[in-house]
């Protein structure tokens, strides 16, 4: 639990206010980006100065409100200054960098505080769509635009994989897997309403907060991609577990977040994810 210090109620405001005016920032350089000024950590794993710029307005903010907190970033930079069992910022500057670069209106700021494994507070503002998810620990997940009043969200009602719409993203690293996460995708195309990959993970989670997405699943991922999101979820009354069924997602990369029928998409993964050997692909029943 944060220490009686910590005034989370001013703190999560404040998150608000930096991912709104760093997400101004990158709301403008968006209209002047030249694909020349990409760099390559891979060959789908890009970053640019836009990224680095955000990251540096980001951490200088939030030093200046809480010190003694380490750093957690995307970019790196400052380094890394964090121990993962303390307090910490954990950072992504510019989730949906891809997107970005190539025009696609879909990427955001994450902003997360944690203790440890337990996210404190936290905040995803979708930029394009001038959108803030906030929430800060046992207070809600809250939703406003600029100038707005902002509006408590919740998960959807839905109880069943029949009557939802999943989110995911496709890996890019790590692909002795390929074939349980193609498993996967191919059961859950023919058990749902439809799939989709924003290219955000923080606002896939958002969207599962707000009751957009019933559930969002995804491997191979980092802390920075998902601080924020999880908080929301949780705030919002849903269920976020690893692909076990844990409570390890946040530091070990694999996600399963959604509202009551996350249970249901948690059998189907089980069921593939951990399946030892070459696994075939479900076939459709007619």
């Amino acid at each position: 639990m944060p220490g009686p210090d910590l005034h989370l109620a001013q703190i999560s405001q404040k998150i608000d206010d930096i991912a709104r005016t760093v997400g101004g920032f990158i709301r403008q350089e968006s209209l002047l980006f030249s694909r020349e000024k990409i760099e390559y950590k891979d060959v789908n794993n890009l970053v640019s100065y836009v990224d680095k710029e955000a990251e540096k307005q980001i951490v200088d903010a939030l030093h200046r409100l809480l010190p003694e907190a380490g750093f957690i970033t995307e970019e790196g930079t400052i380094g890394q200054t964090a121990d993962r069992t303390g307090l910490n910022w954990i950072i992504d500057p510019l989730d949906g960098t891809a997107n970005f670069i190539h025009g696609l209106p879909v990427f955001s700021v994450s902003i997360g505080l944690a203790e440890g494994k337990t996210p404190l507070a936290g905040a995803v503002y979708d930029i394009s769509r001038d959108e803030c998810f906030s929430a800060r620990l046992d207070s809600g997940a809250w939703y406003s635009r600029t100038g707005g009043t902002p509006e408590r969200i919740r998960v959807s009602p839905a109880t069943s994989l029949s009557e939802s719409m999943v989110a995911t993203g496709f890996p890019y690293r790590i692909l002795d897997r390929l074939d349980r996460y193609l498993a996967i995708f191919a059961k859950l195309i023919q058990s749902t309403h439809g799939i989709r990959r924003m290219g955000s993970a923080a606002i896939d989670l958002a969207y599962v907060a707000c009751g957009r997405f019933e559930a969002y699943y995804e491997f191979n991922l980092n802390s920075w991609d998902m601080a924020a999101g999880v908080l929301l979820v949780q705030e919002a009354g849903g269920i976020v577990t690893d692909f076990n069924g844990g409570g390890e997602f946040l530091f070990r990369g694999d996600i399963l977040a959604g509202c009551a029928m996350q249970p249901e998409l948690l059998a189907v993964i089980e069921e593939y994810w951990n399946n030892e050997g070459t696994l075939p692909i479900p076939q459709p029943v007619y």
